[in-house]
């Protein structure tokens, strides 16, 4: 079998994926280059490899899934010691704290947007007009970078997360735009520091120049484009599921849990997991790994196992516990966790409370799905409610 997985529109894994992927808990796979691995599905399997020092990703040469480089991701492909000093000096401005002492400016602004939207009427692409401008506008604050300038940093951002959706020629001048934009960035706040993380990182960090650089655009890509199509496709879901969205427009006090059930049940790897390499003989689901075999943890498969959930086909927004690897685990479980949280809660409360009848404004079946693309999702979402 080829992986990544082919194609299919839907927000949850279709059947035709679940019965392969349920069929055993090593899966061989063929990843693009010819590279023979095994599919790792079961929960807590991927558990172990996100976490084991039997498991490395820094070994790994074959490139990445998308058209992201290897020396572009600080974080994701690289193993401990480096991994370590980098997440230790970013981490403090992404604490659960943190993300709560920015939740009021978070609501404000959401509530701003939807203000906007709502005086335009209906309809209106609910992706265009809310599901990415508030995820970038919360991470372009976090790194002083101005909102005005999404104009030409988001068709660099999707060409960097492009899977074979953008030609080769675009993908390179967008990593060169990027890069230079903030080379810049990081330039200007060594002569004029802000209150932001690219200055917090320039003066006292520990990390090189180069290091910041990568973070910088490495922040806006995952705080923006991850959460952006996450919630497309929890709004997708509520419009698909009026018994789930009048169950939570009268008790909001589920919408935190309906969220973690979100990040469970939502299809959103694109490309699938990060190749690992076995560093150490090792052993999963009783079979025997060797040195440089190749393994590829899949999230979105475990977080439909049914060792680890309980009705494990049945969206339920007060599922708990939750035990859900949507933000992954271990080591390289997402840095910006805690506002990712918090925006979605913050977002999916307030379309809710404001659009008591939110739907969607086309034929499901006419839905445009981003393909080959390296986070899966929408590239529209119109939608229609009652004007007031």
């Amino acid at each position: 079998m080829e992986f990544p997985l082919p194609h299919r529109p839907g927000v949850p894994l279709d059947e035709g994926h679940l019965r392969r992927l349920r069929e055993r808990p090593l899966v061989p796979v063929v990843l693009p280059g010819g590279r023979e691995a095994l599919l790792v599905t079961r929960h807590a399997d991927v558990r172990t490899v996100l976490s084991g020092d039997r498991f490395g990703r820094g070994a790994w040469t074959g490139g990445t899934l998308f058209a992201r480089t290897p020396s572009s991701l600080a974080l994701a492909t690289s193993d401990p010691p480096a991994h370590t000093r980098r997440r230790r000096a970013v981490q403090p401005r992404f604490t659960a704290r943190r993300a709560e002492a920015d939740r009021p400016r978070m609501e404000a602004l959401a509530e701003r947007l939807l203000d906007e939207m709502e005086a335009g009427g209906p309809p209106a692409d609910l992706i265009a007009r809310f599901a990415t401008p508030f995820p970038y506008a919360v991470i372009c604050d976090v790194l002083g970078v101005p909102a005005a300038d999404l104009g030409h940093l988001l068709p660099w951002a999707g060409a960097m997360m492009s899977a074979g959706h953008h030609p080769p020629g675009e993908v390179r001048a967008a990593h060169e735009g990027m890069r230079g934009y903030f080379a810049g960035k990081v330039t200007a706040r060594r002569a004029l520091p802000g209150a932001d993380i690219l200055t917090e990182l320039l003066h006292g960090g520990g990390l090189s120049r180069e290091e910041i650089v990568v973070f910088g655009f490495g922040l806006l890509m995952a705080g923006g484009e991850t959460t952006s199509n996450l919630l497309a496709a929890c709004v997708l879901e509520l419009a698909s599921r009026p018994g789930l969205a009048a169950r939570l427009r009268a008790d909001p006090s589920l919408v935190p849990s309906a969220v973690e059930e979100f990040l469970r049940w939502v299809w959103f790897a694109g490309t699938g997991g990060h190749p690992h390499v076995v560093l150490a003989d090792a052993a999963l689901a009783g079979t025997p790994l060797a040195r440089g075999d190749v393994v590829v943890p899949l999230t979105d498969a475990a977080n439909r196992d049914p060792a680890a959930f309980p009705r494990v086909d049945e969206f339920d927004p007060a599922r708990s516990p939750n035990p859900h690897l949507g933000f992954g685990h271990g080591r390289h479980m997402c840095l910006g966790a805690a506002h990712a949280r918090a925006e979605l809660q913050i977002a999916i409360a307030a379309l809710l409370r404001r659009f008591d009848d939110l739907a969607l404004a086309v034929d499901p079946a006419r839905l445009a799905w981003r393909d080959r693309m390296f986070i899966r999702g929408l590239w529209r979402l119109p939608v229609t409610w009652k004007a007031r």
